[in-house]
């Protein structure tokens, strides 16, 4: 199945839309953990006016110790009307201009229900380098309704991870470091085991984004990362990364190629990975 909507929107076109009341942008700024200043911190200093802070932390299941798995569909709807958002308004989500957590979030949106999502193209750096303006300070949305219904075909659990890799029905790509990917590094999440997910493919979400611009590359340089890459995006793709965030630039790009239907594995290598856990493979693909 094909779409005929890009998933992302332009600067341009976000300026031209800031007072558009039917309109609500996301900062959604994600970092590893330990790194500073912190995601609000930063949204505190400067963001897009009228943007509200979508914290990946705290929309998430509380009652499981892996990072910002998918919450209820109860609790998505109500933190997503906290911050604003109703069923009825277009969501523009952005990040500093590092591809990390726009994706994901708009994944989250598309996943319980809200198709009405956009990712601003380029983020906050693109935005900041043609001058754009910028607000400072807290944000203060007036609550609204959210409705959200999950769509669990949007995403993977660990023990369909673990049977798909005896039937090789999916294909799964891993977004993180090659080096990560590889088993080459120790994971930044300590205490976790290094390599992948037996028969995965390895295509860095950092490939698929111009690092000067901060834009993503071309739907000629998305298709061939993909091919160099080993994947066949005709047949079923899962992607995969540290802990279920960056995976969701590879789906972005994905959908932009016109493929509607890949998975996010959730909990990614901060499940996989964890002592005592399924296989783990190591080296290149």
């Amino acid at each position: 199945m094909t779409m005929t909507t890009d998933p992302l929107v332009s600067t341009e076109w976000l300026a031209a839309h800031l007072n558009d009341p039917r309109v609500r942008i996301l900062d959604a700024t994600f970092k590893m953990p330990g790194v500073l200043p912190l995601p609000k911190d930063d949204f505190l200093e400067r963001h897009i006016p009228g943007a509200a802070f979508f914290d990946v932390d705290a929309v998430s299941d509380h009652s499981t110790s892996l990072p910002h798995m998918f919450p209820s569909a109860e609790q998505f709807g109500r933190d997503i009307g906290a911050l604003g958002i109703s069923n009825d308004d277009t969501v523009v989500v952005y990040d500093a201009g590092g591809w990390v957590a726009g994706p994901r979030t708009w994944w989250m949106f598309l996943s319980f229900g809200h198709a009405n999502v956009r990712v601003l193209d380029g983020g906050l750096k693109k935005w900041l380098a043609e001058g754009r303006p910028v607000a400072s300070g807290e944000a203060s949305p007036k609550p609204a309704t959210f409705k959200a219904t999950f769509d669990p075909k949007r995403t993977r659990s660990m023990d369909q991870m673990i049977a798909n890799i005896a039937s090789r029905a999916e294909q799964v790509i891993d977004a993180r470091q090659r080096e990560r990917f590889e088993g080459s590094v120790p994971e930044p999440r300590a205490g976790l085991r290094s390599g992948h997910i037996p028969g995965s493919r390895s295509l860095p979400y950092a490939m698929l984004f111009d690092a000067g611009t901060g834009a993503m590359k071309s739907l000629d340089e998305l298709r061939a990362a993909f091919s160099g890459a080993g994947v066949d995006t005709a047949k079923p793709i899962v992607t995969s990364c540290g802990s279920g965030v960056s995976a969701g630039v590879l789906t972005l790009a994905l959908y932009r190629l016109g493929v509607e239907n890949p998975a996010l594995y959730d909990g990614s290598w901060a499940e996989w990975g964890e002592q005592g856990g399924p296989p783990v493979a190591t080296g290149a693909a």
